[in-house]
């Protein structure tokens, strides 16, 4: 190996994240978490406790689909240097792509056999 560490997380669909976890593991800072949740790219689950009352960010939780967004965050911040106009942009179109692709295959799927491109 070449000293690159690796590291590797199996995600669940009913698994949670909390908000500590997601930034140990996501390498964001809390202000970036707290700031990609007003911009909507990070959705925390709802909170058990009344509506009125808010909640302290040590005790969100986040599915675990948050993580590699997150991840994907910290990835695209580092690596092209972006402010958040930029990174929120950034997600926006990914996540886009990532939703047209989703369609394309469930669109794939209704075709019959013989129509699939090679």
């Amino acid at each position: 190996m070449d000293g690159m560490t690796m590291e590797a997380v199996w995600l669940n669909e009913g698994q949670t994240c909390s908000f500590l976890a997601l930034i140990e593991a996501s390498g964001l800072t809390g202000e970036e978490v707290q700031w990609l949740m007003e911009s909507g790219a990070l959705m925390p689950l709802p909170a058990a406790q009344a509506e009125s009352q808010p909640q302290p960010q040590e005790s969100l939780s986040f599915p675990a689909a948050a993580l590699p967004v997150a991840m994907l965050a910290r990835r695209l911040r580092d690596d092209f240097e972006l402010d958040r106009a930029g990174l929120a942009l950034a997600l926006r179109l990914m996540q886009r792509i990532d939703t047209l692709e989703q369609e394309i295959e469930r669109l794939r799927a209704r075709l019959p056999a013989r129509s699939h491109p090679a």
